[in-house]
């Protein structure tokens, strides 16, 4: 029976924490950290350090008086994280140690179409043999996903309902497959995941991933908001982007805007030849033109109900993003008292959402560890090198 977490079970947890926040460090850094005394913070790292959570290695190179400072590490058999990007065209999984340093990351070309059993049956055997060189149990996968990666007929009632039941038997079959914990979140929200991380500095901000399809993802206070159904976010097919019919969705997405174009006459065999090689101007400034507008349009939405402080576009898109930004800006000064900065993120396609999705999962293995910490002391002690 678990009894109430004493004062020692919290210093540990906070040993704990500020290793896998910052090893690898010294002991003396560990002490600022925690503002622990010495004599606890050694208690706790020599626990931390029977429990298979750290290893010492290497000497501090500044001089100091008396014996040198080792640094303090997570070693790899501590466990290991794996964060997915299953897009429509490309898969990258990335797998990363508990301080989210990467051990390994393969890009390939998605599988196409199939069925569940086929797609889990893919993902896995490439999860598996790309975490083949990680040390230690396999703590969170997080799988990012576009809205409608997994196109498998349901008859499941509405469309959103069908969307939750088909995530969720594509969550427990990974699972179950894996007997790790899986997390499931769209490509947007892990992209914005990878820029919170890089920049602290950050508040609110909107993010909008333009690929096969469009996605959409924000922050407050710098914490990703999340809403109560999958529809959260899911602007692009009820909003009109100001031409015509259109809504975003179909502007501001790759399939979306090749069907336009070619409408407009430009038989295009993909969308990169829209930017990447000569084609008639006039039905090209057409298209431009609808492009530019369904951007100051989905910006002056998030604008106006949302107040985010940067606005950023990723995907596939995003040269034609680059093209029309100037443009784009000077139409939003015009209908916006105050404009928010809008600008293209520097991305690798498929890796760095992947590691959007590892941090995540980084997060979240840490967040269970401190909590296996805080409820370890029973009648019969939980190693917390076992499985979590």
């Amino acid at each position: 029976m678990s009894s109430i977490p004493t004062a020692r079970d919290y210093n540990k947890a906070s040993v704990l924490d500020a290793i896998l926040s910052e090893a690898p460090l010294t002991r003396t850094r560990l002490i600022e950290l925690t503002r622990l005394s010495q004599p606890t913070v050694s208690r706790k790292v020599d626990e931390l350090r029977s429990d298979g959570f750290l290893v010492e290695q290497g000497v501090d190179a500044v001089p100091r008086r008396g014996r040198p400072s080792t640094y303090l590490d997570v070693p790899g058999t501590a466990g290991h994280i794996v964060g997915v990007a299953f897009g429509t065209r490309t898969t990258c999984v990335l797998v990363t140690d508990l301080r989210g340093r990467e051990i390994s990351h393969v890009i390939v070309p998605s599988p196409p179409g199939g069925d569940m059993e086929t797609s889990v049956k893919w993902l896995v055997d490439l999860i598996v043999d790309t975490a083949d060189s990680a040390e230690g149990p396999l703590r969170q996968i997080v799988a990012s996903l576009p809205r409608r990666v997994l196109s498998i007929p349901t008859k499941s009632g509405t469309p959103e309902l069908a969307k939750t039941l088909l995530e969720s038997e594509f969550q427990s079959a990974i699972e179950q497959w894996l007997k790790a914990p899986v997390m499931l979140e769209s490509d947007a929200t892990s992209s914005l995941r990878g820029i919170l991380k890089d920049d602290a500095s950050i508040g609110n901000a909107a993010l909008f991933m333009l690929s096969t399809e469009l996605s959409f993802a924000s922050c407050t206070d710098h914490e990703i908001a999340r809403g109560r159904t999958p529809a959260f976010g899911d602007l692009g097919g009820v909003i009109f982007s100001g031409i015509g019919n259109e809504t975003l969705d179909g502007l501001l997405s790759t399939a979306g805007l090749l069907q336009f174009a070619k409408g407009r006459g430009l038989d295009l065999e993909g969308i990169e030849a829209l930017w990447s090689r000569p084609q008639d101007p006039a039905p090209r400034a057409d298209v431009m033109e609808a492009f530019t507008t369904a951007i100051v349009t989905a910006v002056g939405a998030v604008a106006v109900t949302l107040d985010p402080e940067s606005v950023y576009f990723v995907g596939r898109l995003s040269p034609l993003v680059d093209e029309v930004l100037p443009e784009v800006r000077r139409r939003l000064s015009q209908s916006l008292p105050v404009v928010p900065e809008t600008r293209v993120a520097p991305q690798v396609i498929g890796l760095s959402v992947a590691q959007g999705a590892a941090n995540a999962g980084v997060v979240l293995a840490r967040s269970r560890l401190r909590e296996s910490v805080l409820e370890a002391r029973n009648e019969v002690e939980i190693p917390l090198g076992g499985k979590i």
